[in-house]
């Protein structure tokens, strides 16, 4: 595969739970604008979703990216239905222009410690 900025995705069924899979992306982007934790092109997103009851879906996305991080890490949410409200539409025009402007520049090796 040709690697894309957002990767490509897999979903399956675990008993109740979809599990959504994604691999295969660009090396030099960001998972989040906040905070500017980056990652690599070894990244593998796993999120599963599980319906708790009618308006709540509980979220549970693991990063795993042995380039970028000593080891996986997971993070946990809610997600909550917002009845009587309308989606929100996005457009990106000039995605491949934006990205390049949010790409992480390589950190310089280390210089030798003297002996």
């Amino acid at each position: 595969m040709e690697p894309a900025w957002l990767g490509y995705s897999v979903g399956t069924w675990d008993g109740d739970t979809l599990v959504v899979t994604s691999a295969g992306f660009k090396d030099g982007g960001w998972l989040d604008t906040r905070k500017g934790r980056p990652h690599s092109d070894a990244l593998k997103v796993t999120e599963r979703f599980r319906r708790v009851d009618f308006g709540r879906i509980d979220l549970t996305v693991t990063i795993d990216d042995a380039k970028a991080y000593v080891k996986p890490w997971t993070m946990h949410t809610t997600l909550t239905l917002l009845p009587d409200t309308e989606l929100l539409q996005g457009a990106c025009e000039n995605h491949q222009t934006t990205m390049e402007h949010r790409q992480i520049g390589r950190v310089p090796a280390e210089p030798h410690s003297p002996p």
